[in-house]
């Protein structure tokens, strides 16, 4: 039973989830993290809740559950901007993997302390993230107050590389489920094109064996796509499928050059997507068969990737591109309408980062996980559609407050437990150091 102090949130308006909107005055009870009791008016004390801890009254804010960033590398924007305008295998080869070989536990500290300002700031509370020295990146997580759902990235180029990512992964396991469940541990072998196929067996049994899900970068490029087909005969979705990393649960980002058969054999193993519309775009990478994956009954999510190829981590504007990319590309008003874009940054994306706890929406038994936007913003005038307006007009610059298992750590758009002065003075060191000769 919950034991913890009650907080009320009075909102002005609020959609607890794709499908339902409440256009006057909503109140949320919330105990130990998680929501208790939805109302419409204003709340009153009843024999169920007879006293109140905490009394949060906003009736020019408009709720919304936190948006939920299914695919990234939070670190990276230490190189925000460090290589634009390249396509992705150069990008990685000539610009990224240099710099990064540069990078040290205190740089992946910060960079992930950058992340968590800019995202919490533009209503993300939850994301996924697969980078290195991961310690450092779960410390910056605790500390911010969000969530994050993280992995050791790991590759299979030698032996040596190989084993260095086992260890970390299993001693990286411990902060599985910590800070109240706010960390949640999965294993990340980068991508086919850099784990062997024996070594993407061995982390199938691995993930089996922590019981741990898996994320890794599928089907990203054509030129990934052609190598597969010269080097194994097979796309690299059948090539994964084949060593058996698909018997655990998998999380498969991009997924932008699959076939029609792919789409059949993700569907059957059950693998989920993080679609990221930006990145692929700005990398020239091309435009995932969205729809098709929805009408195969895939679970997706949306995300932003790192913030080295995108180059912001703003989920409004994900959200928006998701909604209208495929219209223009299918020539089809009504292809991935207002409501599906949502729900694939809300309540989708829980559910393909392995978030299965009810989040993403905002009813009794959700963990209170909330975004206060700003009902005064002109985002919101006239307003004939609340969540249309939410996801074709709104953008980050109305979020206002937001909370993560009941605990405001933004308010009035600053960061409650980042020091954002801090933040920057260290990035720009560390930029410094990057970019010496």
């Amino acid at each position: 039973m919950p034991s913890g102090r009650i907080s009320v949130i009075e909102v002005g308006q609020a959609i607890l989830d794709a499908n339902t909107v409440i256009n006057d005055n909503v109140h949320f009870v919330i105990q130990d993290g998680v929501i208790q009791h939805v109302g419409q008016g204003d709340f009153r004390p009843s024999e169920a809740f007879p006293h109140v801890d905490r009394w949060i009254r906003k009736p020019n804010r408009i709720a919304i559950p936190g948006l939920i960033n299914t695919h990234g590398h939070a670190a990276m924007t230490l190189l925000r901007g460090a290589g634009d305008d390249m396509p992705l295998m150069s990008w990685l080869s000539d610009r990224i993997f240099p710099l990064e070989d540069k990078l040290t536990e205190d740089a992946i500290y910060w960079g992930t302390l950058l992340a968590a300002w800019e995202m919490l700031i533009s209503g993300t509370t939850a994301y996924t993230d697969m980078y290195m020295m991961m310690d450092n990146a779960a410390r910056a997580v605790a500390e911010s107050g969000m969530r994050g759902v993280l992995s050791v990235g790991m590759v299979g180029f030698d032996e040596q590389n190989r084993e260095n990512g086992r260890r970390r992964s299993r001693a990286f396991k411990a902060w599985h489920n910590t800070y109240d469940g706010r960390i949640t541990v999965t294993l990340g072998p980068h991508a086919p094109y850099t784990c062997s196929p024996e070594f993407l067996a061995e982390v199938a049994d691995l993930a089996a064996e922590l019981r741990l899900p898996v994320q890794i970068h599928i089907s990203e490029t054509r030129v990934e796509l052609e190598n597969s087909l010269r080097d194994h005969g097979l796309t690299p979705v059948a090539h994964v499928a084949r060593t058996g990393l698909f018997s655990v649960p998998t999380l498969a980002a991009h997924c932008v050059h699959v076939t029609d058969e792919d789409i059949d054999l993700m569907k059957q193993y059950g693998v989920r997507v993080a679609h990221n519309p930006q990145s692929n775009l700005k990398l020239g990478s091309g435009v995932a068969p969205l729809p098709k994956m929805l009408e195969k009954g895939i679970v997706v999510g949306i995300g932003t990737d790192g913030a080295a190829s995108n180059n912001n981590l703003d989920m409004f504007e994900e959200m928006r591109l998701a909604a209208t990319l495929h219209k223009g590309v299918h020539e089809d008003a009504e292809c991935i309408d207002a409501k599906t874009a949502f729900h694939l940054a809300t309540a989708g994306g829980a559910r393909a980062c392995f978030i299965e706890n009810g989040l993403g929406v905002l009813h009794k038994g959700a963990p209170a996980d909330f975004v206060l936007l700003d009902g005064n913003s002109p985002h919101f005038l006239p307003q004939h559609n609340l969540l249309s307006d939410v996801v074709y007009a709104s953008g980050a610059d109305d979020v206002q407050d937001v909370f993560v298992n009941g605990e405001c750590v933004v308010a009035n758009r600053q960061p409650v437990s980042i020091d954002t002065e801090r933040v920057q003075y260290e990035v720009k060191r560390i930029k410094d150091a990057l970019t010496q000769s």
